[in-house]
C-alpha cells in the first residue's frame, strides 16, 4: 500500500497515524485541543518526534483536558519542565496552558471549538486536488492571525497548516497515497 512519501515505514505509530488520523475530519474538541498542543511542540522539531511522545504528552497534559490544562499552576509546569518524557520547553508549556485559556474563550463564543474552526471553510473539507503539499496558505494565514489576537502563542501559518492537514479541514494526501481523494465524491 503506497502512503505519503513523509511516512517513515519503520515506524508503526507514524504509520497508524497516517492511516487512521492525518487529514480525517475531526470535531471533538479534545482531539482538536490535543491536536492543537502536539502541532505547537513540535515546531523546531520533527512531528515524528512528537508522536512518539504523544502517550508521554497526554499523561502530562492530562489527557489534554483543556479545563484541566487551562487550570495549570506554577507547580504543574515545573512538573512538566522535570518530565524527561515530553518536550520540556518552558515557552511551550505555558502556551499550552494560555491556549486552553483562550480555547475555552473561543467556545463560549461558539459553543465548541469546532464550530469555530469549521467555519472558516464554511464546514467543508478542503481537498487538495493537486497531491503538492504545501507548508502554507490564505486559510492557515486568516487561522493564524485570528488565534494570535486572540491571545494563542505558538500559531503561526505553518503551524496551523499542519494542523488544519492533522484535524482533517484540509485533506493533502499526495497522488500517490491511497488516501488521496480526487474530490468530495471519493
Amino acid at each position: 500500500m503506497k502512503r505519503c512519501s513523509w511516512v517513515n515505514l519503520k515506524n508503526e505509530i507514524y504509520i497508524k497515524y497516517h492511516d487512521e488520523e492525518w487529514g480525517k475530519p475531526s470535531f471533538d474538541d479534545t482531539y482538536l485541543f490535543e491536536m492543537l498542543v502536539l502541532e505547537s511542540f513540535q515546531t523546531g522539531l520533527s512531528w515524528e518526534c512528537i508522536l512518539n511522545k504523544r502517550a508521554s504528552f497526554r499523561k502530562a497534559f492530562a489527557n489534554f483536558s483543556y479545563e484541566k490544562v487551562a487550570n495549570f499552576k506554577d507547580e504543574e509546569v515545573e512538573k512538566l519542565l522535570q518530565n524527561k518524557d515530553i518536550i520540556r520547553n518552558e515557552l511551550k508549556i505555558k502556551a499550552a496552558i494560555n491556549n486552553a485559556q483562550v480555547f475555552m474563550k473561543i467556545q463560549k463564543e461558539y459553543q465548541t471549538f469546532s464550530n469555530y474552526i469549521w467555519h472558516f471553510t464554511n464546514n467543508k473539507q478542503i481537498i487538495n486536488k493537486t497531491g503538492n503539499i504545501k507548508t502554507t496558505s490564505p486559510l492557515s494565514d486568516e487561522v493564524a492571525k485570528d488565534l494570535k489576537k486572540r491571545g494563542m502563542k505558538f500559531v503561526g501559518s505553518t503551524i496551523i497548516y499542519s494542523y488544519l492537514q492533522a484535524i482533517g479541514v484540509i485533506n493533502d494526501h499526495e497522488k500517490t497515497c491511497f488516501l488521496f481523494k480526487k474530490d468530495d465524491n471519493e
